[in-house]
């Protein structure tokens, strides 16, 4: 790659926006080109709107430049369509990213059978301990696991394919400046220096809730195969396994409990055609007679049973109520004494748990705003005096830990 293009790349993703159509990079031998070509030959390709062609005239390859200087300065890669380090899988999508921003080696992937590990960020014991598992299989095995960086099994996919010795690729849905899960960037720099982890946002792009949901087509696209575990009806997750079908990619998943609401995504994608997923083998043998050198099956274990267990787990599963009384379905008494357990079951008011002390006093300030009813974004925003910038991470980050919700009508309430 020829490093003076850089500023030119993430001038065109600034004009082309997050998931734009990229048939523009065809239509010019470089992004160079395309900046001396000028509106007029832009419109004449007719690979470029005129809401993007008004974003690439308004921004400037200064304001480029001072993001390829903050890359430098923090050792991060810019990594673009021309570099060898590109994941080729992604090139095969039409949407492509014209500038991945990277943290560790990306190279890691090439040659490589990649496969994604996704599931729920309140994730249960069984679904921590089964990523965690199923992971280290798959990295002893020769795979790359490819995950979110998100609490549950995320996590735990990354942790158990650094566990075995492996490689893993975080894909986040922020900059890599963002004050996003500080409590995982322990875990975020042991990926960095045993794989990567990479950003189509710039460094400074807050953690919003909207960038998940786009960041996911990556999160498949990078992947030969996804493998979800543990999925509610509505879960991000089913988001990611959407855009593997879409670009037709493999689609796996774990049984769970069929009365469990939690696990409903799943089972329902197993209904659907996905594979069930016993152990790494169900997974890496649809890829043995295809890419049999990228492989190692003397490694792969038959059972996940046969994986040694980590000290101390593979993460967090799903928190404990503090107050377990409060957590407990109230029963109904004798009829003598229904009054007083309307009384005591009617208002139900929530607990508010204790926050990590990684989240800082913007956070801790947000999250003493939001109780039991639902509260408006922008009433918020007044209540603090924050910047609304800074209000939308905090309010994500607690969604991400899972302190609040976000509920219609873009209000907030706690969990």
């Amino acid at each position: 790659m020829n490093k003076e293009l850089r500023a030119y790349w993430i001038w065109l993703q600034a004009g082309l926006g997050i998931q734009g159509r990229t048939a523009v990079v065809a239509a010019f031998n470089s992004p160079k080109e395309m900046f001396d070509a000028g509106p007029t030959e832009w419109r004449l390709s007719g690979a470029v709107t005129n809401r993007q062609i008004q974003r690439l005239e308004t921004y400037t390859l200064e304001e480029a430049n001072i993001i390829v200087r903050q890359c430098d300065q923090n050792g991060w890669q810019i990594v673009t369509p021309d570099c060898a380090d590109y994941p080729p899988l992604l090139l095969k999508l039409n949407n492509f990213p014209t500038v991945l921003y990277t943290w560790g080696e990306l190279g890691c992937l090439k040659d490589k059978i990649s496969i994604a590990v996704v599931g729920t960020r309140a994730a249960s014991h069984y679904s921590v301990d089964v990523s965690g598992r199923l992971s280290a299989s798959l990295s002893r095995s020769g795979a790359v696991v490819v995950s979110g960086g998100a609490l549950g099994v995320d996590s735990a996919a990354h942790t158990g394919a650094l566990f075995a010795g492996g490689k893993t690729v975080a894909v986040l849905g922020c900059g890599l400046a963002a004050k996003y899960l500080m409590g995982n960037l322990a875990l975020r720099t042991q990926i960095a220096q045993n794989g990567a982890v990479i950003s189509e946002y710039p460094p400074d792009t807050p953690a919003i809730g909207q960038n998940f949901p786009i960041r996911n087509r990556l999160i498949s696209g990078l992947s030969y195969g996804t493998v979800v575990i543990e999925a509610g009806e509505r879960s991000g997750s089913l988001i990611t396994a959407g855009y593997a079908l879409e670009q037709g990619r493999d689609i796996f998943a774990v049984p769970g409990d069929i009365i469990n609401s939690s696990y409903t995504g799943t089972n329902k994608l197993i209904r659907d055609g996905a594979k069930p997923v016993f152990s790494a083998a169900d997974v890496l043998e649809e890829y043995a007679f295809r890419y049999p050198e990228a492989l190692n099956f003397d490694a792969l274990e038959t059972s996940l049973s046969d994986i040694p267990p980590k000290p101390g787990g593979f993460g967090n599963a799903k928190p404990i109520p503090l107050n377990k009384a409060a957590a407990q379905p109230l029963m109904p008494p004798p009829k003598a004494d229904m009054a007083d357990f309307l009384r005591r079951k009617a208002p139900f008011v929530k607990v508010r748990r204790p926050l990590p002390e990684s989240l800082d006093e913007s956070t801790r300030e947000v999250y003493a705003k939001i109780v039991n009813e639902p509260i408006h974004i922008d009433d918020i925003v007044r209540a603090v005096k924050l910047e609304p910038a800074n209000v939308i991470t905090a309010l994500t980050e607690l969604e991400v830990y899972g302190f609040i919700e976000l509920t219609s009508g873009k209000r907030y309430v706690l969990i």
